[in-house]
């Protein structure tokens, strides 16, 4: 979990991906920022997140997405 808050900091250092929730539904993160998280997460832990998981229940949190990066390795 870590390294996944290291990846989505570096896109926007000015949130707390610790704490924030509703990171899709309060329109906290856009299309561009997804974008660059998916591309990072996919290089750094060897998965593809496709077109059918760009769910805004998979990206509202770390914790959310997270849990698609483990169920993506599994």
């Amino acid at each position: 979990m870590e390294q996944l808050i290291r990846i989505m900091s570096e896109v926007r250092p000015d949130i707390d991906f610790t704490t924030a929730t509703d990171l899709i539904d309060e329109d906290i993160l856009d299309s561009f920022d997804i974008i660059s998280i998916v591309s990072e997460v996919n290089e750094q832990y060897g998965i593809e997140i496709n077109v059918n998981d760009l769910l805004p229940e998979n990206f509202n949190t770390a914790a959310a997405l997270y849990e698609l990066i483990q169920k993506l390795k599994a």
